[in-house]
């Protein structure tokens, strides 16, 4: 069986300038990101589809682009692989004080286990601690420096709202922010009404932040709930597209109340409903 070690040199053969892959030899950190995205979206895919049969191919394929980067880094001698290892085992002992009292990996596991609100307390406690040391200048760092611009934007939104929380900046409930979300599709609708393209863009922008403000506070990932309702919509049109084509129907020749209603029977069978027509 290949081991690390095999996938650092068969990393290393692909970038080598004379003999390794003309593809390869050519990217840059920058043309790998879209790749590192897509494999990153893969593994939650099949762990949301529970393909565990396919899990470990998706889990090896994400570990390449670590390694593609860490080769990257080594190549301009910056850091290798072996620091990558060293910088996040050192990272999350430092974080998990209630586990590495020591702060020695293989000390004895015999401390006293933290409440869930306590381990969550002490981690925030450490990062801005973090963040505090990263700082040239901490009067002038941002509670939301670190969160990342190339987020998902539904993730970056619950990470900046989590963020502003920590400083009481957030709503007191999910109800009131219901409130906030029928205001801003009230504005949406203003906008509407006034033909104005870019309020429309502007207010839509803020409805979407207000849901998934709710989502937070209803302890809803966005990301994996949007996702869910995507995988739903495609299951249902799938339906749709079959149901027509068992009937030799174009869809086409459909009017929206013909697709509603196979819709509406999509809906039925998933719930295992007996169908009215």
């Amino acid at each position: 069986m290949y081991t690390l070690d095999d996938l650092l040199n068969l990393m290393a053969r692909l970038r080598d300038p004379q003999f390794g892959c003309p593809w390869d030899i050519k990217q840059t950190y920058a043309t790998i990101v879209p790749y590192t995205l897509e494999e990153a979206y893969e593994v939650a895919d099949a762990i949301e589809r529970s393909d565990f049969e396919h899990l470990q191919g998706e889990l090896g394929d994400l570990l390449f682009q670590v390694v593609y980067y860490s080769q990257l880094a080594r190549e301009e001698g910056r850091f290798e692989f072996a620091g990558v290892i060293d910088s996040i085992t050192r990272k999350l002992i430092r974080r998990h004080p209630h586990v590495f009292p020591t702060g020695d990996l293989y000390a004895p596991l015999d401390v006293p286990r933290l409440s869930e609100a306590q381990v969550k307390e002490r981690w925030d406690e450490i990062k801005a601690e973090e963040r505090a040391e990263k700082s040239a200048a901490p009067q002038q760092l941002s509670l939301l420096d670190d969160v990342p611009v190339a987020l998902p934007a539904l993730s970056r939104a619950a990470k900046l709202q989590k963020r502003a929380a920590q400083v009481g900046f957030d709503w007191p409930g999910a109800l009131p922010v219901l409130d906030k979300v029928r205001e801003e599709l009230d504005e949406v609708l203003e906008a509407m009404a006034d033909n104005d393209s870019a309020a429309i863009h502007d207010e839509v922008g803020d409805l979407l932040f207000s849901v998934v403000n709710l989502a937070r506070h209803l302890k809803v990932d966005p990301e994996t709930a949007l996702r869910g309702a995507n995988a739903k919509f495609d299951r249902r049109f799938r339906f749709i597209e079959q149901a027509l084509r068992d009937t030799l129907r174009p869809i086409e020749d459909c009017t929206l109340e013909d697709l509603d209603a196979l819709w509406g029977e999509a809906k039925r069978q998933e719930k295992n409903l007996p169908s009215c027509g």
